[in-house]
C-alpha cells in the first residue's frame, strides 16, 4: 500500500526560516563584536621639523657616517604581540595589541632615525659608502624589555660603538626605566622615551669618538669613557 507524502505545514516552514535567520544574525553579531587588533610603533617621526628642513640637513655629505646593525631582543618578547609583565615571573601575551613590526626591527628603526637626526648624518647599513669617509658601527643587544602596565617600561641594553676599519670600540650598558600610566598607549610611550634616552647616550659616545681619535698606548687602543662613566678599551687588532 502506498502513502502519499503530505505537504509541509506553512507554519513549520515559517518557523524554520525564522530559526535560520536568528542563527545568521547571531553569527554576524559575533563577527562584528570580535575585537580588532591595534598596532603600535616605537618610531615617532623623529625630531620635529618639516620635510624640507630634513632634506636640507642631509643633502650634503656628512663628515662621518653610522651603521646601525640589527638589534637583538630577548626571545620571550621577540614577537608581534605585546608581552606585559603581570608578576616578576609571569607574563601575558596580548593578542590584540601588536607591534607594527617585530620589536627588534622597531627598535633598530627608531634608533637609526634618532641618531641620524641628532648627529646630522646617514645610516649606511646595507648600502655602499666611500672608503675615505669614517664610519661608526652601532650595535645594540637588549637584555631586558619589560612592560609593566600602570607602573613602568624598562629597557636594559648593552651597546657598542666601533670605528669601522679600526680596533677602536666603546662598549657600554644603559638601564632606563620610564614611569607609565594605565593603558597600552602610555606603556608604548614609556618604551619610546626609554629608547630615546639610550639613543642620546649612544649619540654622545659617537660624538666623543669622532671628536677625539682613539689614543694608542702600547697594544691597547684607549677610547673615551662611556657616557654613564667607566672606561672602554680594546686590544689593537685587525678591524672587521
Amino acid at each position: 500500500m502506498m502513502f502519499a507524502r503530505l505537504p509541509r505545514s506553512p507554519r513549520g516552514l515559517v518557523r524554520r526560516a525564522i530559526q535560520a535567520g536568528c542563527i545568521a544574525a547571531l553569527m554576524a553579531t559575533a563577527a562584528c563584536s570580535s575585537p580588532s587588533s591595534r598596532f603600535y610603533t616605537l618610531s615617532d617621526g623623529g625630531v620635529a621639523g618639516s620635510t624640507t628642513a630634513v632634506s636640507a640637513r642631509t643633502s650634503s655629505a656628512p663628515a662621518w657616517l653610522i651603521e646601525v646593525a640589527p638589534v637583538d631582543v630577548p626571545p620571550q618578547v621577540a614577537k608581534n604581540q605585546l608581552v606585559v609583565q603581570t608578576a616578576p615571573t609571569q607574563v601575558q601575551v596580548l593578542e590584540q595589541e601588536r607591534w607594527a613590526s617585530l620589536p627588534g626591527d622597531e627598535i633598530r628603526r627608531a634608533l637609526s632615525t634618532s641618531l641620524t637626526q641628532q648627529l646630522n648624518t646617514i645610516d649606511v647599513y646595507g648600502t655602499a659608502y666611500p672608503d675615505t669617509t669614517p664610519v661608526y658601527r652601532v650595535s645594540l643587544n637588549v637584555q631586558r624589555f619589560e612592560s609593566w602596565p600602570g607602573s613602568h617600561a624598562l629597557i636594559d641594553a648593552v651597546w657598542s660603538v666601533r670605528a669601522v676599519r679600526s680596533a677602536a670600540v666603546m662598549t657600554c650598558r644603559s638601564v632606563v626605566s620610564e614611569p607609565v600610566g594605565g593603558g597600552i598607549d602610555s606603556l608604548v610611550d614609556g618604551h619610546r622615551k626609554a629608547l630615546q634616552e639610550i639613543s642620546s647616550q649612544v649619540a654622545g659616545a659617537l660624538q666623543a669618538m669622532a671628536a677625539a681619535p682613539p689614543a694608542k698606548t702600547g697594544k691597547v687602543v684607549v677610547v673615551p669613557a662611556c657616557p654613564s662613566g667607566g672606561a672602554a678599551s680594546v686590544a689593537a687588532g685587525s678591524a672587521s
